[in-house]
């Protein structure tokens, strides 16, 4: 499959809105350790449930979360 992957702008959209992990742990009720394996590109898969609430405590768009490099 070469070297593009989907890639989590989860440390920028942090970033952008002012917001820390733990903060962001407690809005969607995902532990810290869950997101942060999510924010380092080693989640497998991420369920429909989640990027709901991600993009719900984010004020963001799936797309916004996730690229295609």
């Amino acid at each position: 499959m070469g070297e593009r992957a989907i890639r989590v702008r989860l440390d920028e959209l942090l970033q952008e809105r002012g917001m820390t992990l733990t903060e962001l742990s407690h809005r969607v009720e995902i532990t810290v350790v869950n997101l942060s394996i999510l924010k380092n590109g080693h989640a497998k898969a991420i369920r429909f449930s989640t990027l709901t609430r991600l993009c719900e405590a984010l004020d963001c768009q799936p797309g916004d979360l996730l690229s295609y490099e």
